[in-house]
C-alpha cells in the first residue's frame, strides 16, 4: 500500500469552499468501502484523546463528543455524494473540511482550511508538519481496519 501526497484535482477542490490551505493524500488499495465507512475507519465515531488534543485543544475546533450518524470523529457530515464525503468543523480562528473520496482502487483524504483570524494561520503553520506526517499513517490505519472487517 503506497501513500502519496498528490496535486489536488479540480474535482476534489470543488467539494470544499475553503481555500486558504489545502492538501490531498491518496492510498492505493483493493479494499472496497463507502467514503463514510472509510472516514469512520480512519477517524472513528468520536474523537480519541490525541484527536481532541490537536483538533479541540490546539485548533479550538468545536466537535461533538457523542457518536451520531451525522458526525464522524466529532466532525459534522456537511455533505455527501457518489464516492465522497465532506466533514466540517470550526473554531474562532479557522474553519476546516476533511474530504474523503473512495473508488477506482484508491482512497483519498483532502484537508481544506479557511483562516478566520491571523492566529489561525500561525497555529496551522506550527501544526501542519505534524498533520502532513500523520495523514499517510491515518490512511494506512484506515485500510488495515477495513481489511479486518
Amino acid at each position: 500500500m503506497e501513500t502519496s501526497v498528490t496535486i489536488i484535482p479540480e474535482s476534489v477542490r470543488a467539494l470544499s469552499p475553503l481555500s486558504d490551505y489545502a492538501d490531498h493524500y491518496t492510498l492505493s488499495t483493493d479494499v472496497r468501502a463507502t467514503p463514510e465507512q472509510w472516514a469512520r475507519a480512519m477517524f472513528g465515531d468520536v474523537p480519541n484523546a490525541a484527536e481532541r488534543l490537536i483538533w479541540s485543544g490546539f485548533l479550538g475546533l468545536r466537535l461533538s463528543r457523542e457518536p451520531s450518524p451525522q458526525t464522524v470523529a466529532g466532525w459534522r457530515i456537511a455533505e455527501q455524494g457518489p464516492g465522497w464525503i465532506r466533514m466540517e468543523a470550526a473554531s474562532w480562528c479557522l474553519t476546516a473540511n476533511i474530504v474523503v473520496r473512495a473508488g477506482d482502487g484508491q482512497v483519498a483524504a483532502a484537508t481544506f482550511l479557511r483562516y478566520e483570524r491571523r492566529l489561525g494561520q500561525v497555529i496551522w503553520a506550527a501544526l501542519s508538519p505534524i498533520h502532513r506526517a500523520l495523514v499517510p499513517r491515518i490512511l494506512r490505519m484506515g485500510a488495515a481496519a477495513r481489511e479486518r472487517r
